[in-house]
């Protein structure tokens, strides 16, 4: 059996990555990509809480479950933005978008 530090190392080290990704890109799609990044650490650490601490109890799962609809979500109202962005500026860089300054 994997031992639980294991996978909360592998968690901290997506979520770092995610982290970067977030504060070091321009592109909004590879901002997405990092945040999916961080929420999929999250799940990772909340099914590895939840196997060693209680298995009997089901919360961590429903965390989990409840952390994938909101990354769903967030994809999807993300692009859906994106994609307005893209056809009224014909950009996805974050810095040109200033719609709300008009």
């Amino acid at each position: 059996m994997v031992p639980l530090w294991m996978y909360l190392a592998v968690g901290a080290a997506l979520f770092c990555i995610g982290t970067y990704t977030v504060l070091s890109r321009k592109n909004a799609i590879a901002i997405l990509m990092g945040v999916e990044l961080m929420l999929n650490a999250v799940n990772l650490n909340l099914v590895g809480f939840w196997r060693y601490q209680a298995p009997e109890n089901m919360s961590g799962q429903a965390f989990a479950a409840f952390v994938l609809v909101i990354a769903a979500a967030e994809a999807a109202v993300g692009l859906a933005i994106i994609i307005a962005v893209y056809r009224s500026r014909r950009s996805v860089v974050v810095e040109d978008v200033d719609l709300l300054r008009w």
